[in-house]
């Protein structure tokens, strides 16, 4: 595919000709801090996907999830989220050293409005903060801080759309990870087996 071949928008007037502004409610929904309804949601939440970048601007996004209400809110501006045992590329971390601007996506297995906060992250080791995260006897060894600057919900169309809660939409053939795992990183020569058995093995040995 030859993308010069397309029309692309390349000016946000071009974007807002073709679509218009939004509305009264969607310009207004942002607040700057947690309040009372971003403390209960993240109380309920199990689930949120953390988008960074590093200094050149590459982007990453990669899921974060544990109990309902593993996202700890410290005051009014601050949240703190564990990081618990994974895969050791470190992704999120290395770019919020880079750059500490931040979005999460957070999820409510049911509900299909999100809720969105950006600000700036700075990768924690203080004990003081984290121990209160302890899981199993467990305390995570780092946590990523947030200083909130926008909080607001996003609308539920996409979730609708997709029937993501909807288990009768679901697909019985699913992708199989450890096979693409094996020949994504066909240069270790593990078969789909050994990958499966290492898979089955960090998952209930490593979670915490």
């Amino acid at each position: 595919m030859n993308l010069s071949d397309y029309s692309f928008i390349n000016t946000e007037n071009e974007l807002l000709n073709m679509l218009g502004e939004p509305s009264l409610l969607a310009k207004r929904k942002v607040i700057d801090h947690i309040d009372r309804h971003v403390s209960e949601f993240l109380s309920k939440s199990p689930f949120v996907v953390i988008s960074t970048a590093n200094a050149a601007g590459l982007c990453d996004a990669s899921p974060r999830g544990d109990a309902p209400g593993f996202v700890s809110i410290l005051d009014s501006k601050t949240l703190i989220i564990p990081e618990r045992p994974g895969n050791k590329r470190l992704d999120s971390l290395k770019n919020i050293l880079q750059n500490s601007q931040i979005g999460l996506l957070c999820i409510i297995p049911g509900l299909n409005e999100t809720l969105r906060i950006n600000g700036k992250a700075r990768v924690t080791n203080d004990q003081n903060l984290l121990e209160s995260m302890s899981v199993k006897g467990k305390i995570p060894i780092l946590g990523i801080v947030v200083e909130v600057e926008e909080c607001f919900i996003h609308c539920a169309k996409a979730f609708i759309r997709s029937n993501l809660w909807d288990s009768t939409s679901y697909d019985n053939e699913l992708p199989n990870p450890a096979s693409i795992l094996s020949s994504h990183a066909k240069t270790l020569n593990r078969d789909t087996e050994t990958i499966q058995q290492q898979l089955e093995e960090s998952y209930t040995q490593r979670l915490y």
